[in-house]
């Protein structure tokens, strides 16, 4: 069973607007559902986060705070979010005040004992949101990230979230499986039916800075079409899925470069061979290129497949995407591997965010 990755959640002051004076909401008229929160938590579940909601509720059950005045707004809270498609997994209420010192109230984690034990907890990719130093200690003693927010501020995780996607998919041609970390170093597995396929995918990741893992088989007894495609089909459906809303990102990417270690003003020189590649991020599809193979194959890699590959990618990614040689040189192994290479260096420049511009969408049109 692969293991799950959460996102534990306060409500006060995080999902929702939190009382300074009485540091309560014990009516449906005290009930606000913070900026960014709807839209958050859906792409948070989009990303396969699942969603637990962890809050400390000072007294509920006493009179000072009846049960039925935290239940009536909490359960309208429920019901705004699942009308938008929101589901939690659990919900942990602790009802105890300080003085009782129990052993189920944030930080500690005498709520989640169970939880923990049932559950196949991804520690690594799995986080803490909150605005209280409570909530970071809670994070440290389940041992996964915190994130930070402000309190009754705009929910917006995702800046201190590696931006991670997985992809799968199985047709009577070819089975892939696929994760992207648009946020690695650069490491990569890749583990296709096509030896020249592999070394390329490599490049990407590297070039990219990208954590790539990919495992593809197809049925290349017959050709190598359809693996190539699909493998170019999964790469795009997964650029489309991680890079989000797109908030943040510079959109536009642009790259010459050099095979060799020589760049005379703004050429490239590829042994022979001169690439320009820009990528636009733009929600819409172009893909333009004067790529033409010199040779048929490079060893187990039909050279035809580069332009399909690449077009197929960019449909799925919903990108526009220009190849262009300058100069085309005559190598037919540095010409490909240098449209990897230039194609991922330019994809990074485009899914890089701005800090200036974090929360922007880099268009005036309002969606991409």
């Amino acid at each position: 069973m692969m293991s799950q990755k959460y996102a534990f959640l306060d409500r006060d002051g995080t999902l929702i607007f939190e009382p300074q004076d009485t540091f309560q909401i014990d009516s449906v008229e005290k009930l606000k559902v913070l900026d960014g929160v709807i839209e958050g938590l859906q792409k948070l579940q989009e990303q396969g986060y699942k969603l637990v909601m962890v809050t400390n509720q000072n007294g509920v059950g006493t009179p000072s705070f009846p049960t039925e005045n935290f239940e009536e707004p909490q359960k309208v809270l429920l019901k705004i979010f699942k009308e938008n498609g929101i589901e939690f997994e659990q919900i942990f209420v602790c009802p105890h005040v300080p003085e009782d010192n129990c052993d189920c109230r944030k930080p500690k984690i005498g709520l989640f004992n169970e939880f923990l034990a049932e559950n196949d907890v991804d520690l690594k990719q799995s986080f803490v949101c909150g605005d209280l130093p409570t909530d970071k200690e809670f994070a440290e003693k389940l041992g996964v990230k915190f994130v930070p927010m402000e309190c009754n501020g705009t929910f917006n995780p995702f800046s201190y979230l590696p931006r991670i996607v997985s992809i799968k998919r199985d047709t009577n041609e070819t089975q892939i499986s696929l994760t992207l970390n648009l946020d690695g170093t650069g490491k990569y597995e890749v583990d296709t039916d096509i030896g020249f396929l592999n070394h390329m995918l490599e490049l990407f990741g590297k070039h990219g800075l990208f954590d790539l893992k990919i495992t593809a088989r197809g049925d290349i007894k017959y050709d190598d079409h359809h693996l190539i495609e699909d493998v170019g089909i999964a790469l795009g459906q997964a650029i489309k899925k991680v890079a989000g809303d797109k908030k943040g990102i510079n959109r536009y990417g642009f790259m010459l470069l050099p095979m060799d270690e020589v760049l005379v003003s703004s050429e490239v020189k590829l042994n022979n061979a001169e690439l320009a590649v820009v990528t636009d991020l733009a929600g819409r599809y172009a893909f333009e290129t004067n790529y033409v193979p010199v040779r048929e194959k490079v060893k187990d890699f039909s050279t035809e497949m580069v332009k399909h590959f690449f077009k197929s990618l960019a449909l799925n990614a919903e990108m526009n995407l220009h190849i262009q040689f300058l100069n085309a040189g005559e190598n037919e192994h540095h010409r490909i591997e240098s449209i990897f290479k230039a194609f991922a260096r330019s994809l990074r420049i485009s899914l890089e965010v701005s800090e200036r511009g974090k929360d922007l969408l880099p268009s005036t049109k309002g969606k991409l």
